[in-house]
This record gives C-alpha cells, structure tokens and sequence, in this order.
C-alpha cells in the first residue's frame, strides 16, 4: 500500500516541533498538522463495537464504489498535507477491518481490534494536531474553543433525537417536520438545484418557516408529523429524528436544504439554514442525497470535515472517560454544516437519546477533547 507520506524530514514540520518544545503549548497558535507518529498507548479501555464497525465500513465502502465522479466532494483521499492518499488504500483499510471482525467473530475470540499490540502491529498511524488557529476565530463565547489542547482534538458528541411526535398540532407540538416541498417532490437533486429560487426550498429561511411560513394554504410541503420546539432543534441539529411507533421507530432524516450556510456565529435556534426531511430505513449518515446515505452506527461513527479530510478514514480516538483513557475505532462517515473549513474537531456519534437530560447523564463522564490518529493497514 501507498500509504501516509511521513513529514518529519522536512524543515518546516521540523521546525515546528521545535517551537512546540520550546514555547508552551497554551502559546502557540497554529494550523492543522498530520504527520507519521507511532503512538504510545497508556492503561486504558478498549471497547468492542468490532461488528458495527464493520458494518458503517461496508456501508462506506458501497458509496465510495460509486466513483470519484458521483461525488467528488467526499470520495477522494484528502487534500491536506500529510493526510492524503489514494482511495484503494482507504478502501483496502475499511476492508481489512471487516476481515479482522468477521474472522474473530467466526473463531469466537476477543476481537483483535480492542488489542492495542495489534492495532500498533497493523496499521500505520499518522497523528492529528488541531488548527488552533482556525479555532481561535470563533472561540468568542465558546470555552471549549478558547481551552483547545495544542496536541488534540475538540471531540463533541451529538446523538440521534428520539422525539415524542403528533399526527396533528397541539399547543406542546406546534412546530413542523416538513418533507420535500411539493414543487420538487419528483425532481432528481441536480435538476431541482439547477431551478434554485424559483422552488419553494431556496425561497424561505429557517426564522420564516417556525414563524408558519409553510402553514399557510395553499400547502407547499406536507408536514410529516408535529414536533415541540426543543424537539425541531434536536432534529435539525443532529440530522435526525427518530419517532416511536408501535413496538418500534420510525426513522427520518434530512433530505435536502435551503442552501443558506451555517453561521458557527449565532445559536442553532438563531440559524437560517434549514432542512426538509425524508422518511428512512434506519440511522443515516453522510450522503449528497437522501437515496445515497450511508446507515450508521453509534459510538463508531464520527462527523467531521470530509470535503478536506475525505469520505472513509479510519481514525482512533482516545479519550479520557472517569479518568481512564478509552480507545475507540471510528469511521468519518458523516459531517454537518459546522465542519467547513473545520480540521480542529470531530463529532461522535455517542447514542440514542429522548432530549438533552439524558444525553448528558450517558456522557458527561466523558472527556471534551481526544488524541487522534488516521490509521491505514500497512
């Protein structure tokens, strides 16, 4: 395999790490840096999500097999310096994991994937300090930014919205989850794009449609089901929303958006970017559209910047949980809008939760920022 392509030889990381060893981590400021690093892994836990690993992997991979072509945004092997290579090397690492999972699994023995030796035997291992500089831009207000480590990544969780849905509106669940508007319900994703404001979907800001816009007749989007306002945040902000049914969920994920960028400035209630909704089979994650996303899982799926770091990268994160380092495997299988331009975090899909309370009561032992490694097979 190609594999990562090593820097410390050069006189610019070189002179780097100089800086790093002279000056205090709290004063330096600087961007984004991958570079070859075997790590050495102390005490700590290693938990085993070896069979959904396997399968957000298989469910990447079916994407990535749609060619560079289908989505150049996301299937390629990064664009930044120290952290690109070619796509049959991802392809071949996403493999070999589920070669690893299934023959473990097939022997009935502890998977060799919770077993540090191995994972420093198999896999090579590029190190990933965060751009303290881009973070520095939008740290007014935002302690987590401003106590970003120089030698890790802010690691936040997000979580799949389990919301108490209504057929009808009610005085608790008056705000909307709408599907795609009605002017475009047969239209593929390119030729809807292509009509941009002339569709009700580029006409209208998040602020108007809470405010009713879409209520007003004659209807221009059919209302899935009616959510409280808490609960419309959580599903816009996590991507999904997942409703009980019966003995079961239905699941619903984002469709397609008004264009309107996420402003990192102003708080999720304040933003204008807003998306319609499609029900779905299960969980999803990243996908150009609603037909093409990938299934995922939590605890070992992560969103981050994939337009810069690439669709499919196997990164190991660890991370402080009550005061003992966790290991985890994960797959960048997912993004958002916060991740543009953003190679100082990753987001971790950490559970299934009804609101805040309990996503907080599950995680809050857990640690805010994590060390991180991209790893390919050798």
């Amino acid at each position: 395999m190609t594999g990562y392509v090593g820097r410390p030889a050069r006189i610019g990381t070189a002179l780097t790490a100089t800086l790093l060893t002279l000056l205090p981590l709290s004063v330096v400021k600087a961007a984004a840096t991958f570079t070859v690093q075997q790590p050495q892994f102390v005490a700590g836990q290693w938990p085993d999500r070896s069979a959904d690993l396997c399968q957000v992997a298989t469910e990447t991979l079916k994407y990535i097999d749609k060619g560079q072509s289908y989505d150049p945004v996301a299937i390629h092997g990064g664009k930044i310096p120290g952290a690109t290579v070619p796509v049959a090397d991802i392809r071949a690492t996403l493999l070999y994991i589920c070669k690893i999972a299934n023959e473990d699994k097939a022997a009935g023995r502890k998977s060799r994937l919770t077993d540090p030796n191995f994972i420093q035997q198999h896999f090579q291992f590029v190190r990933w300090l965060p751009d303290q500089t881009g973070a520095a831009k939008l740290a007014k207000n935002k302690p987590l930014l401003q106590k970003l480590p120089a030698d890790k990544i802010l690691q936040t969780k997000y979580f799949v919205k389990i919301a108490d849905g209504s057929p009808v509106k009610t005085t608790q669940q008056n705000q909307a989850l709408y599907g795609l508007p009605y002017d475009e319900a047969k239209l593929d994703l390119a030729t809807a794009d292509a009509l941009g404001n002339k569709i009700t979907r580029f006409q209208l800001g998040k602020q108007e449609i809470v405010r009713g816009a879409l209520e007003k007749t004659p209807l221009r989007a059919p209302v899935l089901f009616w959510l409280s306002r808490e609960g419309l945040e959580g599903a816009l902000l996590q991507g999904t929303a997942v409703v009980p049914s019966g003995k079961g969920y239905r699941y619903y994920n984002v469709h397609r958006t008004n264009g309107i960028p996420y402003d990192r400035t102003k708080t999720p209630e304040q933003q204008q970017r807003y998306w319609y909704f499609k029900e779905v089979q299960s969980v999803l994650g990243y996908g150009k559209d609603a037909d093409y996303k990938i299934p995922i899982k939590p605890e070992v799926t992560v969103a981050g910047d994939i337009p810069q770091l690439g669709l499919g990268k196997l990164i190991l994160l660890a991370t402080p949980e009550s005061g003992v380092m966790h290991y985890r495997l994960t797959i960048l299988a997912d993004t958002g809008g916060a991740f543009a331009n953003n190679l100082f975090q990753l987001d971790w899909l950490s559970g299934y939760y009804r609101g805040w309370p309990d996503y907080f009561a599950a995680n809050k032992h857990r640690g805010d920022y994590s060390q991180a490694y991209l790893l390919l097979k050798k």
